[in-house]
Order: structure tokens, then C-alpha cells, then sequence
């Protein structure tokens, strides 16, 4: 019945504090918390600085709608992001609700994960009409079965597709607005095993497992948000972008499976631990960002501030068909972000562009008790380098390439049950890193 809780609150902060990638995608890997900026290839070269101004190809769709203004063509653009994550944990003392240190091994939850975008422009008249799908939120991170953690997690996977239609329109040459509608598609799967000895006296004896799915598509339950931006030219050379992103509020059904060892036999006698539906919802986090933009001969100077409210993310809550099992809750309490970056393009010739950025990207988790296993981010610094490579005035080819330097994390999480005799506690250090690799071909078709 407590590990009902255990997994649904697993599956609810999933939901919530998970997040990665359109269907393919690491956590430790994008922005902090479990919110995806890997939508543009060129972008990743300039660690995403600038990203509300520059408006250089079709996945301006994602960054800000009104930069479509700024697009020449038709276009569409494809991207696609591998991502390398590791996520090593260390453990310092984890126990069992008894004092018991918890068995299993040190683990690694990093996971290779792939992430796709895909942007279209063209015109409409005066206006630009454009639309994005993309991986907005995402997480995945996979442990062994029998690790030290595996109370608290063992699999953890969020994929999210969002597509975003949007208008854009000159108000005068300098100002241009932007605006889009967004639908996002959310699949979760959550695993963790059970620790039935505990309910039975042989604490860490006899391990079961529950695993969770859950989606918003066999039901119909599409969750719906609005996007805004703005650019404005002082001058030729320099532009302020703005761009608005609302909260989604994500509603999942789905089913929970328990594996119960005939040895664990009698903890059904409560009516808990059996297949069950259940459902939750979580409100997936706005943001706002300024971005400029300042054109010096064969350079570009760019820089980005960006807010996102992860203080909405107060708590995880799973509901279970069966009342023999409580709702799974899991307190959250993030804090709100920002996110800082600076970068340059150098234009090398008329046919290829170097660039480079740097970030900081400050995590939402408040200290070491509310971190999980699941998703256990921290402050990171990105390093970024890539380049365009004009094919023809047709075809153009972007690289990208980002390293994340993450602080080490420490973890105390104490897992919340209705049940004391579950409530172990994982104690330890995470030491994560992330390479990511992206590559775009944009398309001017209406040459």
C-alpha cells in the first residue's frame, strides 16, 4: 500500500520532474529541471545565447514566433540531438526505515538518447505562418534492478511531442509579432522495486516491482498552451527578442503492474499491490526570456536571460483506482530559475559561420532532501562550439556541439510513504556530466 505511494509518486514526479524529449531523450542532458532547450542545431553552437533574437532559420518557430518575420524563404528545417549524459552515484550511508545499510551497488542512471525537431514556414499573405514539432520536456534514467537505490527508482522515462502552429506579422519595420498555439503529448513509464521484507520483518529480503504507464493520447486528454513573442530593431545591428512561453497543465491516465513474490504472499491480504489504473496531473512550468542581438561586421554578439516559474512544481500526486491504495505523494517544493548565456558568430567566408556560447543554468531542486534519483540535476555550465555550412543558397547545414559541466549533487532523499517500514533513505553523491551532438538541415524551397 506505501509503495502504491512510493510508485506513484515516482510516476507523478516523472510526470512533473521529469521530462525529456519528444520521445527520445536524457534529463541530466537539457535545462535544468526536466524542461528540453535542444530545438535548433544552430542554436546549440551559441549555448542557446541569443535565442529569442537571432530568428536565422525555422526553428525561430520554438524560440520566438515573431522572428519568422525575419526569414527571407520558405523554409523548413529539420534537426536531429544525440545525447551522451552520465549521472554516477555514490553511496554515503543509504538505509533501510530499520537503520539497515541499504544493499546493491553503486549505479550510473545516464542513458544515450536521441532527440528530433522539425519546423515548416512559409507564407500567408502579409503573415508568416509557421509549425514546430518539437521535444519540450523530457527525462530518462535507467538503473539496475538491483542497485542501492532502487526503492526510489530503477526506470524513469518521459517523452513529450509538442506541436506548435504560429503566426507572425510586421507592425512596422522595426516591430514584429508572434504568436502560437501549443498541443503536447505526454507518454511516462516509472519503475522501482519494493522492499516487501520490510512489511514482513526480513527488511531488504524479499524485493518486489511495480511498473507504471501512463499518457494524455488513449484518452484524449491533450494538453493545451499559448506562446507570444516579440522583436524589436533599434537599429540594423541590434535586436531585442521577447518570448513567453504559459504553463501546460498535463493530466496522464494509466496503469499500475506489481510483481509480488509468493514469498510476500501476505501483504495482499490488504487489498494493496495489486494492477490497478491511476491517474495524476502536474502543471508543467512558463518561461520568459530577452534575448539580444548586435551585429559587428563579421561578427554577432549574443546574449539571453531566461525565467522559468518551477515554483508551481510544489508537489507530485498519484491517484489509484484501487482505495486500498492511498495517493502516492511526493513534495517537490522547486524554486524558480534563470538561465544566463553569452555567445559570438564569426562569419569565416560566404559559405561558413564558426560560433560559440556559454551558460549557466541553475537547477529548481531546493537541497538534497527534495533531489531524487530520478532526475538528481544540479547547477551547470555549458561550453559550446559549431558552425553553418552555406551548401547553396538552397541548403544549409548546421553542427553543434555541447558540453555540460554539473556540479556535484548531493542526495538525502527519504522516500514518503504511508507506510514507515518503506521509508528508506538514499544517502550519496552524484557526479554528471553531458555531451550533446546536433545537426540541422534547413531547406529554402522557394528558391
Amino acid at each position: 500500500m506505501s509503495l502504491k505511494i512510493k510508485s506513484a509518486k515516482k510516476l507523478t514526479s516523472l510526470t512533473v520532474s521529469i521530462a525529456i524529449s519528444s520521445g527520445f531523450f536524457y534529463s541530466s542532458a537539457q535545462a535544468a529541471g526536466f524542461q528540453l532547450i535542444e530545438n535548433s542545431a544552430r542554436g546549440q553552437g551559441n549555448a542557446f545565447a541569443g535565442a529569442a533574437a537571432t530568428a536565422n532559420d525555422a526553428s525561430t518557430i520554438w524560440f520566438n514566433p515573431a522572428g519568422m518575420t525575419k526569414l527571407k524563404n520558405k523554409q523548413i528545417s529539420t534537426v536531429g540531438h544525440v545525447i551522451l549524459p552520465k549521472a554516477d552515484f555514490s553511496n554515503n550511508g543509504s538505509v533501510d526505515a530499520f537503520g539497515n545499510p541499504l544493499s546493491g551497488a553503486d549505479d550510473d542512471g545516464g542513458a544515450t538518447a536521441f532527440v528530433g525537431n522539425f519546423y515548416w514556414v512559409t507564407d500567408v499573405g502579409a503573415t508568416k505562418f509557421g509549425l514546430g514539432v518539437t521535444t519540450p520536456f523530457g527525462l530518462t534514467t535507467q538503473y539496475n534492478d538491483n542497485w542501492a537505490g532502487r526503492y526510489h527508482g530503477v526506470e524513469s522515462d518521459m517523452k513529450t511531442i509538442n506541436f506548435n502552429p504560429s503566426i507572425a506579422r510586421e507592425v512596422n519595420d522595426k516591430l514584429s509579432l508572434g504568436a502560437g498555439i501549443n498541443m503536447l503529448l505526454v507518454d511516462i513509464t516509472l519503475s522501482n522495486a519494493i522492499d516487501f521484507g520490510s512489511l514482513l520483518g526480513a527488511p531488504q529480503q524479499i524485493d518486489g516491482f511495480v511498473k507504471m504507464g501512463a499518457d494524455n493520447l488513449s484518452f484524449n486528454e491533450f494538453a493545451w498552451g499559448i506562446n507570444l513573442g516579440l522583436t524589436y530593431d533599434f537599429t540594423k545591428a541590434t535586436r531585442l527578442g521577447v518570448a513567453w512561453r504559459s504553463e501546460i497543465e498535463v493530466a496522464v491516465q494509466g496503469k499500475a503492474k506489481f510483481t509480488v513474490p509468493s514469498a510476500a504472499a501476505p501483504v495482499l491480504g490488504t487489498g494493496a499491490f495489486q494492477d490497478t489504473r491511476l491517474q495524476s496531473k502536474v502543471s508543467l512550468p512558463q518561461n520568459l526570456s530577452f534575448s539580444l542581438k548586435h551585429d559587428m561586421n563579421d561578427f554577432t554578439l549574443l546574449a539571453d536571460v531566461t525565467w522559468t516559474g518551477w515554483s508551481a512544481f510544489k508537489e507530485l500526486r498519484i491517484q489509484f483506482a484501487n482505495p486500498a491504495q492511498p495517493d502516492g505523494v511526493t513534495t517537490e517544493a522547486w524554486k524558480d530559475t534563470f538561465r544566463y548565456s553569452i555567445g559570438a558568430d564569426y562569419r569565416l567566408n560566404n559559405k561558413i559561420i564558426l560560433r560559440t556560447g556559454i551558460a549557466y543554468d541553475e537547477t529548481p531542486i531546493p537541497d538534497a532532501q527534495r533531489r531524487t534519483p530520478r532526475m538528481p540535476g544540479n547547477d551547470r555550465t555549458w561550453l559550446s562550439f559549431g558552425m553553418t555550412y552555406e551548401m547553396s543558397p538552397a541548403l544549409i547545414m548546421d553542427l553543434g556541439y555541447s558540453h555540460l559541466f554539473i556540479d556535484d549533487a548531493t542526495i538525502n532523499n527519504t522516500f514518503e510513504s504511508s507506510q514507515p517500514a518503506l521509508e528508506a533513505t538514499l544517502n550519496g553523491t552524484y557526479k554528471a556530466a553531458v555531451d550533446i551532438f546536433s545537426a540541422q538541415l534547413t531547406w529554402n524551397y522557394d528558391l
